[in-house]
């Protein structure tokens, strides 16, 4: 196959594996009413689509991506005080909050290097909770749950679709 045919293969076969996980994803939260898509969802269902074999696709590193992601981005709102403040769409932008962004993304990604488990949209994930747009317990608890059935329906489609998976940490 040439690389313009194998390209448009995986692209397809990405295509159709997004549709699907974010289609159930979608699902769920009409179903619940709860965040079952945000925006970092996109992203990880992107690497895991379309590049499965690359240290960011394993299971293990998107799932710690983005409890790291959580709790670094939770963590900052309680450094910086913002805890019970409105999100930045609704208050907009201010010092203690682009402190709280900053801090949040310096922290995911020290800890997933200092860990060796990257997962860049785990930064996006950590931005979504300092800025205040996802925050509460229930949806924070959410966000894993949405994070962790993605992952595991996506991996198992690449698996039956013969996908290599790269099973280690930073590779």
């Amino acid at each position: 196959m040439s690389d313009r045919t194998t390209g448009a293969r995986t692209g397809l076969v990405s295509a159709g594996l997004a549709a699907v996980a974010l289609g159930i994803a979608g699902a769920v939260a009409v179903l619940t009413g709860q965040p079952w898509l945000f925006p970092s969802l996109g992203p990880t269902v992107m690497v895991l689509a379309e590049t499965p074999e690359q240290p960011a696709a394993n299971p293990v590193n998107v799932l710690v991506g983005h409890l790291v992601g959580v709790l670094a981005g939770y963590g900052s709102l309680v450094v910086t005080g913002l805890t019970d403040s409105p999100p930045v769409l609704v208050s907009g932008i201010d010092t203690p909050r682009v402190i709280a962004a900053a801090l949040s993304v310096a922290v995911t990604t020290l800890v997933l290097q200092a860990v060796g488990r990257p997962h860049p949209p785990a930064g996006a994930t950590t931005l979504i909770v300092s800025l205040g747009l996802l925050i509460t317990g229930r949806d924070l608890v959410t966000v894993m749950l949405a994070v962790a059935v993605v992952t595991g329906l996506v991996t198992a489609l690449n698996a039956a679709l013969g996908a290599q998976q790269d099973g280690v940490g930073a590779g």
